[in-house]
């Protein structure tokens, strides 16, 4: 019987939250383990989030969730730097057709008691020459200027790439089946693993209720809400600027307009509440409910733009409100993190760490590391600065992914930092992301795989076991 390792603080569930969570916890003299079921970080709700860095003044100036959103938004911006991630400052947009003024003025109202700076209403003629493809009947919008862009899943791989340089132990492929109290510590039993835990935190998205069950703690049930989403191809250009809300309903912001870190137009969400937990289906009238209700906004919005769609689910709970408290000791919870969790991610860590520095003492971390360098995107780069990474590295001349200019040093540094699946390398890089969505390049990504992890190609999969794509060798002899 294998012996459990002895740590401060478990953290499970690698997206967006408990990544911020390991990256936080980083910062201080402690044995911290984050788990994942999945195959690679990223690979739940996060990784189909739309990616924005909202205001915060859409939701109650009196939440909880309100009042991270803003701190959150805050605090992407150093962040940013010090990691090296895309963040892109595009603002904010809400627009109103005539007879919506009143509500966006209460949005404006609710902004200010939040302190978000700079917001303004402004008029049709400010909007026409602004955002020139925004629909002519639109009356005068809120502007919120300190929103922004970034893609969810590259902002987790560099949190938890320094995580990892400063200590954090980052397990994927580690499913938790036991959570039980024993005195003075938590025992975490998982697929691959045991633990004693000081401290659990339980960051795991759509199963946090189920994690929360596990351990005996009653917790709000998981609602998920479905958002199907659809991206526009990079011929297009970017239809706006800023990211276009229309006046928001009971349950959800609508169906918006997003520019993205990389080029793209991005546009949806719908929103569903389902009752299956694996259902991210997307679907014919889903596409035709975006194009109705974007092109009342952006009438250019063509069908055929559309390369790709995903759809995601958010982890809601009857009440709106982020659920985030120590329910026993040891045992913190963190449940109902839906929009603008992205945004309140790295506040909603700051929040837990202080929870935590009640119960113990935190000491800064000696020889901290506070800065994480990205792969270098070779499509973004000049020419003077392709010629002299392929001088130094003959594979950056080697182009790999022909639609987003990927190259093969690209694929290569990707798999040492830790991508283990063709979903884990797009991730990181963006190849297969292009219009041909793999067609030409998904092959020559596997043959470096197989080089650098030393597998064979059935051993290699899309997104984790169940998800390979080509059979064992006696089966392709048999055909």
């Amino acid at each position: 019987m294998r012996k459990p390792s002895e740590v401060k603080v478990v953290i499970i569930g690698g997206g967006i939250v408990g990544t911020s969570l390991a990256y936080e916890l980083a910062k201080y003299q402690l044995e911290a383990v984050l788990i994942e079921k999945e195959a690679e970080l990223s690979f739940g709700v996060s990784k189909s989030n739309s990616g924005i860095v909202h205001t915060g003044f859409q939701d109650d100036p009196s939440s909880l969730k309100a009042q991270l959103a803003v701190r959150g938004n805050q605090l992407y911006r150093e962040m940013a730097k010090l990691l090296d991630f895309p963040f892109i400052p595009t603002g904010e947009l809400v627009v109103a057709f005539p007879g919506e003024r009143e509500q966006i003025e209460h949005i404006r109202e609710n902004g200010e008691r939040l302190g978000i700076p700079r917001l303004e209403i402004v008029e049709g003629a400010w909007i026409r020459e602004h955002e020139p493809n925004l629909s002519t009947e639109i009356e005068c919008a809120l502007l919120g200027p300190t929103a922004a862009v970034i893609n969810p899943y590259e902002v987790i791989y560099a949190m938890a790439e320094n995580a990892a340089s400063n200590g954090v132990t980052i397990n994927c492929s580690n499913e938790v089946t036991a959570l039980e109290r024993e005195s003075d510590c938590w025992a975490v039993r998982t697929s691959e693993s045991e633990y004693k835990a000081h401290y659990v935190i339980n960051a795991a998205g759509l199963s946090a209720d189920t994690i929360s069950q596990m351990a005996g703690i009653p917790a709000p049930r998981i609602i998920p809400w479905k958002g199907e989403e659809f991206i526009l191809d990079r011929h297009a250009d970017r239809l706006t600027q800023s990211i276009i809300f229309p006046v928001p309903q009971k349950e959800t912001k609508g169906i918006l307009v997003i520019p993205t870190v990389d080029g793209n137009t991005m546009i949806g969400p719908t929103a569903e509440e389902i009752d299956d937990k694996d259902d991210i289906t997307t679907s014919e009238a889903g596409k035709k409910k975006v194009l109705r209700s974007i092109q009342r906004i952006v009438p250019c919005v063509r069908e055929d733009q559309i390369i790709a769609s995903f759809s995601g689910l958010r982890p809601a709970i009857a009440e709106n409100e982020f659920y985030i408290r120590e329910e026993r000791d040891g045992f913190v919870n963190i449940v109902g993190i839906k929009s603008p969790g992205l945004t309140a991610a790295p506040a909603i860590a700051e929040y837990v760490v202080q929870m935590l520095a009640k119960k113990m003492k935190l000491s800064p971390r000696k020889g901290y590391i506070a800065t994480r360098s990205a792969i270098p995107r070779f499509r973004h780069l000049s020419s003077d600065e392709r010629n002299r990474l392929i001088r130094e590295d003959p594979g950056y001349g080697e182009v790999v992914c022909r639609c987003e200019l990927v190259t093969k040093s690209e694929i290569r540094e990707a798999i040492k930092r830790g991508a283990r699946t063709l979903d884990g390398v797009k991730f990181r890089t963006r190849s297969q992301m292009g219009r041909c969505h793999g067609a030409f390049c998904t092959m020559k990504i596997m043959e470096i795989m197989a080089e650098e992890l030393g597998v064979t190609y059935d051993q290699i999969t899309k997104r984790g076991r169940g998800s390979e794509l080509v059979m064992e060798s006696h089966e392709l002899k048999a055909l």
